[in-house]
């Protein structure tokens, strides 16, 4: 398992966060589970450089 930076943001109301996670074949594993504004479900996740 690789340890990387993850960019989240939130297609509800853009609250952008940054966080470490780790990729293990494929899937990126941060154990965020919701935004400031409760959204649980609709973000976009993408590997920070």
């Amino acid at each position: 398992m690789m340890r990387i930076k993850v960019r989240i943001t939130c297609k509800t109301c853009g609250e952008r966060f940054i966080l470490r996670g780790r990729k293990d074949k494929g899937q990126i594993e941060t154990g965020f589970k919701q935004c400031l504004c409760d959204n649980r479900e609709d973000f976009e996740i993408e590997e920070a450089l």
